[in-house]
């Protein structure tokens, strides 16, 4: 195989991709949905953020300002999360709620009237009335022309919710904030031990950038192995292949246009992974870290281990898709034949879940060693806990040769098929070519 041939064709099918409008359109599209998805629902809930007025009628004493504090305590709260970059809960986002509290009068009918028409007549937004009966039965009701906001009204619940608890409390004897005090949710911080020491990381955090490579590998290996078969399609299709293969070999053919579009997949993935970072970096941090502030370090060595899993798994795929195209003469004959390589694709998303739970278990360790699942369940347990060496070097080495032995079987198919034009060709005779070939 001459390597200047496969530098040209190389070159060729680099090029004619990333000079193409359609491949920077592709590239920017991710992107540019990201900022919109990270951007503008801050900017829509910055627009659409209203005043909710609500009057609460107390008939309890004092439990109606108890409600007006937890409902302002609770904007303050969520305001504090989110410029600390926590996004726990937008609820308070969506409403700022301006509560007046009035007393209940002796004729509840009329003062019901009353308020009722202040609804309607659009002086209030809401109003509701606490009294022993809602207390006792922890129910109120929550009267307004609009029932539609079930946000505020959920926001609403939680803190008649706590207003409520307090004052039965109370009532019992007890000290509410002692109470609570002593009740408290215990917090469970999360260490993950290296050779260097234990750094402190949530344990989402690490799901979430296992996920996140996960995916990232498993769309582009997909995106580019169907590329790949409509390369060999559309030169199959315009007789381009036959000039080609006037001044080279099937093999080298093949092997130049593998690189060639692996290398445009790699030029894409780098500008997804700066947006990605540019992007991320203000607010999705604090979301990956679920609200404890702590940021998932992501070792170099997994991003070399990123780098070489897409390059197996680019190739793997790639030649089996290359194949098809071969062999086959548009993409509506090839469809029936990319259902044998999806299960290939599809196998390791099954087993995501237990991987990412115990990358350690007999499961893990073996399906990461089956070359057609290594690229992307070994780097599963990479990102999540990195397995011993001898595993790692282990699924490197099998991989590697199953992938030249596939490259080597598909160059046969290759060889014959990008020449081959008519009916689609049955398995039986796809095993001729290999053989002859």
């Amino acid at each position: 195989m001459r390597a200047d041939q496969v530098a040209a064709i190389l070159r060729r099918e680099y090029l004619t991709r990333v000079k193409s409008k359609g491949f920077w359109i592709a590239t920017l599209v991710l992107p540019l949905a990201l900022a919109a998805l990270v951007v503008l629902p801050s900017v829509f809930l910055a627009r659409t953020k209203a005043t909710h007025r609500m009057v609460v009628v107390d008939g309890l004493g004092g439990v109606g300002a108890r409600l007006a504090d937890e409902l302002v305590a609770a904007e303050r709260a969520a305001v504090g999360e989110l410029a600390a970059g926590i996004e726990r809960d937008r609820e308070p986002e969506m409403s700022r709620f301006v509560v007046k509290v009035e007393a209940a009068e002796l004729d509840a009918d009329a003062q019901r009237a009353g308020l009722d028409a202040r609804v309607l007549a659009g002086e209030i937004d809401s109003w509701i009335r606490v009294d022993r009966a809602s207390l006792d039965a922890s129910r109120v009701d929550y009267r307004a022309e609009s029932v539609s906001n079930f946000l505020t009204q959920r926001r609403l619940e939680k803190a008649l919710t706590r207003v409520f608890s307090e004052a039965r409390l109370a009532a019992e004897g007890y000290d509410a904030a002692r109470v609570v005090e002593l009740t408290r949710a215990a917090d469970l911080t999360t260490l993950k031990l290296t050779e260097e020491g234990a750094t402190e990381e949530a344990g989402m955090a690490g799901f979430m950038v296992a996920y996140l490579l996960f995916f990232l590998l498993y769309t582009v290996v997909a995106i580019y192995g169907g590329l790949v078969m409509n390369g060999v399609l559309e030169e199959k299709s315009s007789r381009i292949v036959e000039v080609l293969l006037a001044t080279t070999t099937a093999k080298e053919l093949l092997v130049g246009k593998l690189v060639g579009i692996g290398a445009a997949g790699l030029t894409q993935l780098a500008v997804w992974a700066l947006a990605l970072g540019a992007l991320t970096a203000p607010g999705v941090v604090g979301l990956l870290a679920l609200g404890d502030g702590v940021i998932p370090q992501v070792a170099p060595a997994v991003l070399v281990h990123f780098l070489l899993h897409f390059l197996l798994g680019f190739f793997l795929f790639s030649s089996m898709y290359a194949a098809i195209g071969a062999a086959t003469n548009s993409v509506q004959e090839a469809q029936p034949l990319t259902g044998v390589v999806m299960p290939f694709l599809i196998a390791p998303m099954l087993f995501m879940m237990p991987v990412i739970n115990d990358p350690d278990s007999t499961l893990a360790v073996v399906l990461s060693l089956v070359p057609t699942f290594t690229p992307l369940l070994m780097m599963l347990r990479i990102a999540v806990k990195s397995p011993p060496l001898w595993q790692i070097l282990l699924g490197y080495v099998l991989t590697t040769a199953f992938v030249v032995a596939l490259m080597a079987l598909c160059a046969r198919i290759y060889r014959v098929g990008v020449l081959m034009y008519g009916k689609r060709p049955t398995f039986a005779e796809l095993g001729r070519w290999i053989r002859r070939a």
